[in-house]
């Protein structure tokens, strides 16, 4: 059963940073090839994919609006998934969704957001003086 947890959401300043981490568990098939990433939902808005990383070639895709503050990183010993937050913004305020798939590259996780099966349950960011 593959399990995503994640955990470091809480409240920020703006301009201050947070790390988010999603800890996996549970890839019985070639634990090495999977797509990943972080997707966010606000009050009132849509969900939308805000890093992906592909464990196949490293590629990384971020959402334009984070480009530059966000940071995602694996870390295999650990089967972590973290996104390092700087520069945080009030509109960056949402629940942060960690998930994975095994097909597929890491721009169209992101973006397409189809065929997702593994869902955490999401953590919340509030960015707020």
């Amino acid at each position: 059963q593959v399990q995503l947890v994640e955990s470091g959401g809480g409240l920020v300043q703006p301009g201050g940073s947070l790390r988010l981490s999603c800890a996996t568990s549970g890839f019985l098939t070639d634990p090495d090839f999977y797509v990943i990433g972080w997707f966010r939902q606000a009050p009132g808005k849509e969900r939308e994919g805000v890093s992906c990383i592909s464990s196949r070639d490293g590629n990384e895709y971020y959402e334009d609006s984070v480009k530059g503050r966000f940071t995602i990183a694996r870390d295999n010993a650990k089967n972590t998934v973290y996104q390092q937050m700087n520069s945080l913004k009030p509109n960056d305020t949402a629940v942060y969704y960690c998930a994975a798939r095994w097909q597929g590259t890491d721009r169209d996780m992101c973006t397409e957001q189809l065929s997702i099966p593994f869902w955490g349950k999401g953590t919340l960011v509030t960015v707020s003086s």
